[in-house]
Parts: structure tokens; sequence; C-alpha cells
């Protein structure tokens, strides 16, 4: 009977363990674009609170595809309602963006918003796309 009831709890730990290491993996992140900017090759997890302090983990290629227009681009990503972050690219050319965002409250934060800008200086207002919206899987 204890043999039965160890390899029912170690089987249960086990499954327990598989489903937060799914929740936990990369997933495709959609090819976002506005005018002179773009963002592809994109993957984003949620990391476990124990890592990166439970971070929104994005990383992708940023590309400035307006070369003649003077402007730079960048990524801005939003956790849990808090500030935007802004991750800057390459002026001319194509950078590759490896981001985590995080804050101590929002270290179990379920949701994250994504958009890409085009930077036109401090007067005219920045081309951003639509902003994108993930959800953290629930195991």
């Amino acid at each position: 009977m204890r043999k039965l009831a160890t390899i029912s709890i170690t089987a249960a730990l086990f499954m327990g363990g598989a489903g937060a290491a799914m929740a936990d993996s990369w997933n495709a992140f959609p090819m976002t674009q506005t005018v002179g900017a773009s963002f592809d090759s994109g993957q984003y997890k949620w990391e476990a609170p124990g890592k990166y302090h439970g971070a929104f983990h994005l990383k992708g290629r940023l590309a400035d595809t307006n070369t003649k227009d003077g402007h730079n681009v960048y990524v801005e990503i939003r956790v849990a309602g808090y500030d935007w972050n802004r991750f800057k690219g390459v002026q001319n050319g194509v950078a590759r963006v490896d981001a985590l965002v995080y804050d101590g409250a929002a270290r179990y934060t379920n949701d994250a918003s994504v958009r890409v800008c085009r930077d036109r200086g401090t007067i005219r207002i920045d081309d951003c796309s639509a902003t994108r919206t993930l959800q953290r899987a629930r195991p």
C-alpha cells in the first residue's frame, strides 16, 4: 500500500512539473508592422517567478523598413498595466531584440501588451502598430 501511495505522489508531482514546463515554453509572436518599422521572427514567454524575476520575455528582429526617412524604430512592451518599456532599434538597419520586462509587484502577471513604432521626433506623433495583448497560458 505504501508503494502505491509513493508511486501516485511521484506521478502527480511529475505531471505537475510537466504542466508548469509547458506553460513557460516559447510561443510564436506574429509579425507586427507600421509605417517604416516591422518586428518579425518573434517569440515570447513568461519566465518562472524564480527566474528573471518572473519577467515577460520577448525576442525577435526589429527592422527599419524605410531607410530614407531618417527616423529610428522601437518596440514598446507593457506588463499588467504598468508603464511602457521602450527598446530601441537601429536606424537604417535591423536589430535583434531580447527584452525582459518585469516589476516586483507584477511578478505573477498574466498579460502583456506589445507594439512597434517609428520614432518621428519630438514634434510629430510616432507611427505605432496596433497594440497586441498576450495572455499567459493557463495549465
